[in-house]
């Protein structure tokens, strides 16, 4: 085979490996059930974006909040209770659609927190966290992102966004069982997630007692 006919080849293959990728990008592509949008978003409180101050965490009950100021919290208007209890219904429908993982990333430099290297697994440091989770009906845009790192010195599962995980499952079920109404929920979430810590520890625990 001459050099012109292995180039030829060479780059037929590259095409089929690239058609092939974007199909199966596009086969995983997650579609949103009806009347649900995506980009829908409607903050607590108004925000420039980006922030026009520095944004800075505080601590409640030992536990890192973000900053009302760059991160009051937002919903998605057209993600109710009935959507939230629909079992065809995947949060990853509305990723990336409100804000990009670009934009998602540039939350870090708000809140001066250097971007974290090797950021995963067990080394895993911080989050970009939704304050009002998407299970939650919160939206996927900037005013609802803050970066949420640390402890450091401590495992995983004792890391912020590990405990706030807890939270957010706990909420999550409590909605759907009719128990918590969705907007005291989301609001309180949104105020002050670490109120729920103890109830959402004690929820937990029994759950895994029944199993």
């Amino acid at each position: 085979m001459n050099v012109a006919r292995r180039v030829i080849v060479a780059l037929f293959a590259v095409a089929l490996g690239t058609l092939g990728a974007s199909g199966a990008a596009r086969a995983k592509t997650i579609a949103c059930p009806a009347g649900v949008d995506p980009s829908g978003s409607a903050a607590f409180a108004p925000v420039a974006m980006p922030p026009l101050q520095a944004c800075t965490s505080r601590t409640v009950h030992g536990l890192a909040t973000p900053d009302p100021r760059c991160t009051p919290g937002a919903i998605n208007p057209s993600v109710g209770l009935k959507t939230l209890k629909d079992p065809d219904f995947r949060t990853g429908c509305e990723r990336d659609h409100a804000s990009s993982a670009a934009q998602k990333a540039r939350t870090y430099g708000w809140y001066g927190i250097a971007h974290p290297v090797n950021n995963t697994g067990a080394n895993q440091i911080c989050e970009l966290d939704h304050l009002i989770s998407l299970e939650l009906g919160g939206a996927d845009s900037l005013d609802n992102l803050w970066p949420l790192c640390g402890p450091d010195g401590v495992a995983l599962a004792d890391r912020y966004f590990k405990q706030k995980d807890t939270v957010e499952n706990y909420l999550a079920a409590m909605v759907k069982a009719g128990k918590i109404d969705i907007g005291a929920a989301q609001h309180g979430i949104a105020t002050n997630w670490p109120q729920y810590l103890p109830a959402a520890r004690a929820w937990m625990a029994d759950k895994f007692a029944r199993h």
